[in-house]
């Protein structure tokens, strides 16, 4: 299958400017990291765009450029950060304050880090119960508050004269809210702006903010944003790209990489226990149970959608899945995840897998954002509009077409993406088939 005629993408010139509500552990991680490359202080290791390559044509014919060299990507050196955040610590202070990285690093990034300093933010008790700071936008409707949001916008881009605009969520993780009235469509959205509707998220007015000043929108956290008839509407009204949700990082990619396994081989599933522990801000507002809600249900879904129990009833339909999540202070960024699987081979016998991970979320994470607003900046440079698909690879609850079931499997997941890379070139898209060789 080919596409011979390959989309036009606008040229990555200028700079890209990158707004993030949230200015904890990962956004911070993320800043230092930037820093630290134009250093020389490291690696973006874990990006795909920065170290990934993409095959073209035959395997023969020996053709695999770098990601980056391949499609029009922005520079890492041409981007330039904002945030907002409901403390005022600049970033070198709440990257310090996170403890992910070690001060000696800190250090060396001091300057750029301490000139970043947080907008006010929009934020809403009922959503996030467990956290609260000084640094919050004045009191008014919803809607004012994303008049206020567009400002910052505005004025983000004027003061650092930005070629182009993306945001990405990587706040705190909102309680679990299902779709209302109010999400049906962007008359009432709109309306419901006005009127303060409780079922209003901080995540959703920032999208609607971002979205009305021609910025698409990512969101790094599991929780009702852009995943919803109102949003989808007014991102292909204005053409431009949105994608979510939850970031796969930690325990969630293991599950990612263990299961199609698993299903490969139709070897069958009795139960899967998750847990984790972790003892960042993250965990502090996943101890409250509405904030968890979100999180399990991400967490959950993956493991369903990958083994279809419904097609596979003998091997998949009754397995036991349970997940928790424990704050426990003392790890901080370091999360350690455990998994208890119990699996059934040959006439039913019984196995077990045991994964001990010891992650540091924030590590794992950071990669995640650079990949993403380099990849949905290169989707608006493209015309791309809406749910962007193909990034489902970078998300524990990918968003989806209503009509389609998510794609949780990581290794299609990648395909799918290196394959929209082929496609936006006009390469051929490869089926892994491979007669050809042979014939």
């Amino acid at each position: 299958m080919s596409n011979k005629d390959s989309v036009q993408i606008a040229p990555a010139e200028g700079k890209l400017g990158v707004l993030i509500p949230g200015m904890g552990a990962v956004t911070t991680t993320f800043i230092a990291g930037l820093e630290a490359f134009k250093l020389g202080l490291g690696k973006p290791i874990g990006s795909l765009t920065q170290l990934g390559t993409v095959r073209l044509g035959k395997r023969t014919d020996g053709r695999s450029p770098a990601i980056k060299d391949f499609v029009p990507l922005a520079k890492m050196s041409d981007i330039e950060v904002a945030c907002w955040d409901i403390f005022e610590d600049n970033a070198y202070e709440a990257a310090t304050k996170a403890g992910v990285l070690e001060t000696a690093l800190l250090e060396q990034v001091k300057a750029p880090l301490s000139a970043i300093k947080p907008m006010k933010a929009v934020f809403d008790q009922n959503f996030v119960k467990r956290i609260k700071g000084p640094n919050i936008k004045a009191e008014g409707s919803k809607m004012e508050h994303a008049e206020m949001v567009m400002d910052d916008i505005r004025q983000f881009q004027k003061r650092t004269g930005v070629a182009r605009t993306t945001m990405i969520w990587c706040g705190s993780t909102e309680v679990y809210h299902q779709p209302a009235a109010v999400h049906a469509t962007l008359k009432d959205f709109e309306r419901g702006l006005q009127k303060d509707d409780p079922e209003i998220s901080p995540s959703q007015i920032y999208a609607y903010a971002a979205l009305k000043s021609g910025v698409g929108y990512a969101n790094g956290a599991p929780h009702l944003t852009t995943d919803m008839p109102a949003l989808i509407e007014l991102a292909r009204d204005v053409n431009l790209p949105i994608c979510g949700k939850d970031f796969k990082s930690g325990q969630t990619f293991m599950k990612t990489l263990i299961a199609p396994g698993l299903k490969s081989r139709m070897l069958g599933l009795n139960g899967w226990f998750s847990t984790n522990i972790l003892g960042n801000r993250d965990g502090e507002v996943l101890d409250e149970p509405g904030s968890f809600r979100s999180k399990e249900v991400t967490k959950s879904s993956a493991l369903e959608h990958i083994l279809q129990g419904d097609l596979y009833p003998d091997l998949y339909k009754e397995f036991y899945h349970k997940v928790r999540i424990e704050y426990y202070p003392p790890r901080g960024d370091a999360k350690e995840g455990w998994d208890n699987i119990d699996i059934f081979g040959w006439l039913g016998y019984p196995m077990q897998i045991k994964i001990n991970f010891l992650c540091r979320d924030s590590i794992l994470a950071a990669p995640l954002v650079l990949d993403l607003v380099l990849f949905m900046d290169l989707a608006q440079r493209a015309g791309m509009r809406g749910i962007q698909e193909w990034l489902s690879f970078y998300f524990k609850g990918p968003m989806h077409a209503p009509e389609v079931y998510p794609e949780h499997d990581i290794f299609i997941q990648l395909m799918k993406m290196k394959n929209t890379l082929r496609w936006m070139r006009g390469e051929d898209l490869i089926t892994h088939l491979g007669l050809e060789y042979y014939d």
